[in-house]
């Protein structure tokens, strides 16, 4: 099919966008692990566009290719992790610069930016960005240069409009970025919404392995002053994926629409499940219609409502260690969107960020639900 736009992204993940191995005919893209290409006898390149590894690397294209098929977007740019990602958006913004930031994201974005901010001069402020009201006013009042929102946030599962975010933001003469990791591009597609740029680590839902760091960045704005320095900083400052990487996650991204459906729907049966649990103060999950953002969520989500949810036990951080120690088939471990399932108490994580003491976060798997239901219940009722 020549007009790739009709592809569903069941197809494009499973086809890697059409990428095939030209030279051997495999239907695999190969892994060139070259870090520099031949010059002819006048010394030009052999292809214009190969001339060091760096950000020159076929696979590494074959990645942001599909990535950007998936998204929705004009051109991806691929990082060795979503934090390198993040900071490449950042370093955009000039000394002296104003900057509005979701309140209580994922921590080490916030503890990242705060730090930034300080050393460059850049004015910071923290907003509710799942209140639409404050989030406006924050914008006309303050004027940022840039904002960042994550929607659904991690671990608070907050939903953010993002289609009214970016109408606030541009009013005010700012970019908006989002990070939409705990909804991988098959679930949102926030350039669609009106976001400037799309974040996301890779590490998390999109690879959906555990055994690679990769952050993305994507836009639709290619020919953009914004987009340029982040292209040319990528560059000159080194930050990019290396090819084993990027094959891996193009393996990876093959059944991403599969594991993104069955995410989520192990999740929301478990939302369902806790939600109903006599040891379970909250849950938190965009999923249910008891949730505050369900609505807006179901409007700007399509196919789920992703793998993370969190929930409150009941007795406070005691008792929440208690459950997370008796788990048998959850993993006691730090990340999201792989294919096992992980538990993490957060409070220990992040003491000082004001998360309740019993909340578990919760990264569901494929697993059979059958399964993680008996866990959770015999860890809830021991």
């Amino acid at each position: 099919m020549s007009d790739t736009s009709r592809l569903s992204p069941a197809t494009i993940a499973a086809q890697a966008a059409g990428a095939v191995d030209a030279q051997t005919g495999g239907v695999v893209p190969s892994l060139p692990m070259a870090t520099t290409y031949l010059r002819d006898e006048a010394y030009q390149p052999l292809r214009a566009d190969n001339i060091y590894l760096r950000d020159q690397s076929d696979i590494v294209r074959v990645a942001e290719k599909v990535l950007s098929q998936l998204e929705g977007a004009k051109e991806s740019l691929l990082f060795p992790s979503g934090m390198a990602a993040l900071a490449a958006v950042f370093r955009t913004v000039p000394n002296g610069g104003r900057v509005l930031v979701q309140s209580q994201i994922y921590w080490g974005t916030t503890k990242w930016i705060r730090d930034f901010c300080t050393r460059r001069d850049i004015e910071l402020r923290e907003v509710e960005a799942s209140d639409m009201a404050a989030f406006a006013a924050a914008c006309e009042s303050f004027r940022p240069t840039l904002a960042l929102i994550e929607t659904p946030s991690n671990p608070w599962l907050r939903v953010v409009d993002i289609q009214a975010a970016a109408d606030a933001v541009h009013s005010a003469g700012g970019l908006l970025v989002v990070d939409s990791t705990a909804a991988t591009p098959i679930l949102q597609q926030p350039l669609k919404h009106g976001a400037d740029v799309v974040m996301h680590s890779a590490t998390k839902g999109i690879n959906g392995h555990s055994d690679v760091l990769a952050g993305v960045l994507a836009t639709n704005d290619v020919t953009g002053r914004v987009w340029e320095d982040i292209k040319a900083d990528r560059h000159d400052a080194g930050a990019v994926i290396g090819p084993f990487e990027a094959w891996l996650l193009v393996r990876g991204m093959r059944t991403l629409p599969l594991r993104a459906k069955q995410m989520s729907c192990n999740a929301m049966e478990l939302a369902e499940f806790l939600q109903n649990h006599p040891k379970i103060e909250e849950v938190l999950y965009p999923g249910l219609a008891s949730h505050t953002g369900h609505e807006l969520a179901t409007r700007q989500m399509s196919g789920g409502f992703g793998s993370l949810l969190s929930c409150i036990v009941k007795g406070g951080g005691a008792a929440a260690l208690e459950v997370v120690g008796k788990l048998e088939v959850f993993h006691r471990a730090t990340s999201l969107g792989g294919v096992e399932s992980l538990v993490e108490h957060r409070h220990t994580i992040e003491p000082h960020t004001g998360i309740p003491e019993g909340l578990l976060r919760l990264s569901v798997g494929i697993e059979d639900i059958e399964d993680l239901k008996r866990d959770l219940s015999q860890a809830l009722d021991a």
